[in-house]
């Protein structure tokens, strides 16, 4: 028996003796009580059973704590989601020693081409346990199928509110298929998009000072290429997913360029990609993305790179072949292995392009959805609210904790550090737009409108339209 057992075994009889003697109408004070009390299993079954109740209704919902005691130990949660390689290795380890703590399994299988891939799972009536979505998007959809556990019911949504910002709170609120709101997932880990990363040690050695403004960024991009490189390493492809780093583009440069109303609109689907605010910030992006001079390898090393080695050519052996990679914090997960943040490459924020929309965070996370509420279910769901499972993570790098709990010191690398403090500082945050667009848009025509752009197989205007064309209707 462990200690915490211990002390309720202790407390229980306590209150039980309590119970019993007031119900022979003895005196409270131990100076006054009978040498023969009545004993505690004497107490009458009307006074104990609110009791028993009220202790069994109070563990009921703190599942970790129950699976910390051994209860759900033999168990298995089964999982998927888009981690693959790097990423996998890094949830599996941040899990570990709940598994080892709790003897619950968990299952993890990511997949590359997850998107696809856990719809037909789902639709075929054989969905793993718990499924971590990278876009809202795509949750609400099951959502609104029926096929997703409303968490209020069975998890402390006071403790959780309590632990994280109200905005984490909201997105994750969504409606069921009766229209009615229900909490259809956890933020597990966040990330703090517009960040660019460059080689630190080559970018000091040429002179080169991070630019504050966009004119400022401009006129580096332009001094790169006058001593002979490219500014940018770009790449798109990501399987089924393969054009949402040019989503994230545009998102960014949506919210340094026009209001967060608008935006919220255009997520909302109520301002269109071809208006005149988002194709602003389109042509933005494009006049960088289609200039040779300005990416290395061009259009064509864009698309068939993936986002994860787009970042290599930077740290080449003879040398930067490009100097910029614009992307999440994640993305060092995918850097040369015993690179070192801050010696080896460093990062600074996307600058502001117009000063009266100030300086906006993008941010994308993991939202965990179940299918099912089995205690050792909800014990991993609810382990996930707390910012202790993310430390081995977060030593590691390439994740930032939305969770109010979550030690600032517990960050192994200096730049998600800055990251984390800004994810929790940032004046105006708003969620990675594709993520939140109905998943038909933002994981399918936003994609794919934004790839057939940059392969020169259509122009701007058209691609578009073309998701314009592809919203569902309300």
């Amino acid at each position: 028996m462990n200690n915490k057992s211990i002390l309720w075994s202790v407390v229980s009889l306590l209150v039980l003796a309590s119970l019993a003697l007031s119900a022979c109408g003895t005196p409270a004070t131990p100076t006054a009580a009978p040498a023969t009390a009545m004993p505690a299993t004497q107490a009458p079954a009307a006074t104990q059973a609110p009791a028993a109740t009220a202790t069994t209704a109070a563990a009921s919902n703190d599942f970790v704590a129950r699976a910390m005691a051994g209860e759900f130990k033999g168990t298995t949660v089964t999982a998927t989601g888009p981690f693959t390689d790097a990423d996998a290795q890094k949830f599996n380890a941040t899990m570990a020693d709940f598994e080892q703590k709790t003897g619950i399994t968990i299952q993890y299988n990511g997949d590359k081409n997850f998107e696809a891939s856990i719809k037909a799972e789902i639709e075929g009536g054989n969905p793993p346990d718990i499924i971590d979505f990278p876009q809202p998007g795509l949750l609400a959809s099951f959502v609104k199928e029926g096929k997703i556990v409303d968490l209020s019911k069975n998890l402390n949504v006071d403790a959780i509110k309590a632990n994280y910002n109200p905005y984490w709170i909201d997105q994750s609120m969504m409606p069921d298929q009766n229209g009615n709101m229900i909490m259809a997932g956890i933020w597990e880990r966040v990330n703090g998009k517009g960040f660019v990363y460059y080689p630190k040690k080559a970018w000091d050695a040429a002179g080169y000072q991070v630019p504050t403004t966009f004119d400022d960024l401009q006129k580096l991009m332009d001094q790169m290429v006058a001593d002979g490189t490219p500014p940018w390493c770009i790449g798109i492809e990501s399987g089924a997913a393969t054009g949402w780093v040019a989503t994230d583009w545009i998102e960014n440069i949506m919210l340094r360029t026009t209001t967060p109303e608008n935006y919220d609109a255009w997520v909302q689907g109520k301002l269109k990609f071809s208006s005149p605010e988002v194709t602003n910030a389109a042509q933005i992006m494009a006049k960088i993305w289609t200039n040779p001079k300005y990416v290395y390898g061009g259009n064509a090393y864009i698309v068939k790179t993936s986002f994860g080695d787009s970042t290599l050519p930077m740290f080449d052996a003879s040398g930067p072949k490009c100097f910029m990679n614009m992307n999440g914090n994640f993305i060092s997960s995918f850097f040369p292995a015993g690179l070192k943040s801050g010696v080896d490459y460093g990062a600074f924020y996307f600058p502001p392009i117009d000063p009266q929309y100030g300086s906006p965070m993008e941010v994308a996370g993991d939202i965990w959805g179940a299918t099912n509420n089995r205690p050792e279910v909800m014990a991993v769901m609810q382990y996930f609210t707390m910012g202790e499972h993310l430390k081995v993570w977060m030593e590691q790098g390439g994740a930032i904790a939305p969770q109010k709990d979550a030690d600032i010191s517990w960050y192994g690398d200096p730049i998600d550090k800055v990251v984390g403090a800004a994810v929790l500082n940032a004046g105006t945050l708003r969620f990675d737009g594709s993520d939140s667009m109905p998943s038909a848009v933002g994981a399918g025509t936003f994609w794919k409108e934004m790839t057939s752009f940059v392969s020169g197989s259509e122009d701007l205007t058209t691609a578009l339209k073309n998701i314009d064309a592809s919203w569902p209707s309300q």
